[in-house]
């Protein structure tokens, strides 16, 4: 199980992610586009074009852990639209209502 702390680093890619990438594809892309280390324990956040679906991509030490959320309906928020940057800092406080909701 994954456990969100207050202490925790929460970068969220701006721009959608092919989905069809697994664990190898997106920690590439952390490297490649977030210009961050995939093992240091940052959760990454992910959504696909449509932005119906979020993946959450983080190490714990002893592995990597993929989670996947599709809406059934609506769309995730997604307010991280930035040109200079690929990337954006979420606060750990705001990840969970970030993650369950959807616009209708």
């Amino acid at each position: 199980m994954i456990q969100v702390t207050e202490h925790m680093r929460i970068l969220v890619a701006v721009e959608p992610v092919d989905f069809r990438k697994g664990i190898d594809g997106l920690a590439a892309v952390c490297r490649q586009q977030l210009q961050a280390d995939p093992f240091s324990g940052t959760l990454f956040v992910f959504t696909n074009k449509s932005r119906q679906a979020l993946r959450v991509l983080v190490y714990d030490g002893q592995g990597f852990w993929l989670c996947h959320k599709r809406l059934s309906k609506g769309r995730f928020t997604w307010n991280f639209l930035s040109e200079s940057t690929h990337v954006s800092v979420l606060a750990a406080c705001n990840f969970n209502s970030f993650c369950g909701t959807p616009i209708h």
